[in-house]
């Protein structure tokens, strides 16, 4: 395991995980965020910003490694998603450049990367994608593009599985969807499998709980039912509502100076018909497997 960690997103929901594992495996973490700073629960917390090139240098100062899990979810233009994504990354990826002792980084993209016409969001991680490699001359860089993450501590998901074993399953888009996961456990156990891995090889890497085909809606309400021992109601949600809620969520967001939740750039990611993906790439190369399903997870309550 490497000796010193720096890391990204230390304060969220995945890179907190990944941060708790790295101390219970004996690395150094050192974590950027906007409140803390000083020695916290065995991490080292730099106070700054993706923005401060002094915050920046100190975080990556004598990092080996750097795992980069910062980043926007939430915005209202495509420029802001541009500057916290692409440019913060690519901020990121300068500091540990000129670090000099980096040497692998790991950038925590998205699956929305792949479809980058889809939204300001998938754009803004398939840019930052580019962004990293352009900028990252000898360091070793791994991308991991997990689909939609779930588990303790996610707000995202969580309704969603908790309607679902009440006996109701709110449908977005096409009945036909195909939808897949990966449990926060299992992509953390990912990222450790990559640093430990003696074969760091520069690849991009998609990430899910390895069923085949993914899920239907079907699907999800059949793990529901037999979970629940109960039927489950399919509701499904008009594309029209979805725009006209996001449309009333943009403007609330400017009333209440908040990032809002919906957009119409959004409801594009919602209603796509394919976020199925493959585990080959990563198992090939690291030996990587997952080994949580979601009926597992929903079943042991793991969200």
């Amino acid at each position: 395991m490497a000796r010193v960690v720096a890391l990204t997103g230390g304060s969220g929901f995945i890179g907190g995980q990944i941060a708790r594992m790295l101390v219970a495996q004996g690395c150094t973490v050192r974590a950027l965020s906007r409140t803390q700073s000083g020695c916290k629960h065995g991490i080292e917390w730099v106070q700054g910003t993706l923005e401060s090139p002094r915050a920046l240098a100190e975080l990556t100062a004598g990092a080996n490694v750097v795992v980069h899990c910062a980043g926007a979810v939430r915005g209202r233009n495509v420029q802001s998603f541009h500057e916290a994504n692409v440019e913060g990354s690519r901020r990121v990826m300068e500091a540990a450049r000129k670090s000099g002792t980096c040497e692998r980084f790991l950038h925590m993209s998205s699956l929305a990367a792949r479809y980058p016409e889809l939204s300001w969001y998938a754009k803004s991680k398939f840019d930052a994608e580019q962004q990293v490699i352009s900028a990252a001359g000898d360091i070793k860089v791994g991308i991991f593009r997990p689909t939609a993450v779930y588990g303790p501590g996610d707000r995202e998901l969580q309704p969603l599985f908790s309607w679902l074993l009440r006996g109701f399953l709110l449908r977005l888009g096409s009945a036909e969807s195909r939808l897949s996961f990966v449990h926060v456990y299992d992509l953390v156990a990912a990222v450790l499998q990559w640093i430990n891995s003696p074969i760091a090889k520069p690849a991009t890497y998609e990430i899910s709980d390895g069923t085949l085909g993914g899920y239907s809606w079907k699907d999800l309400a059949k793990i529901g039912a037999d979970i629940r021992a109960a039927q489950v109601r399919q509701i499904a949600v008009s594309v029209v509502l979805l725009r006209l809620i996001a449309r009333a969520n943009l403007a609330l967001s400017y009333v209440f100076r908040r990032p809002p939740m919906l957009t119409s750039s959004k409801v594009n990611e919602l209603i796509h018909c394919d976020w199925t993906c493959s585990n080959r790439d990563i198992t090939r190369a690291i030996g990587w497997v997952p080994r949580i399903t979601l009926r597992r997870a929903l079943q042991d309550r793991l969200f």
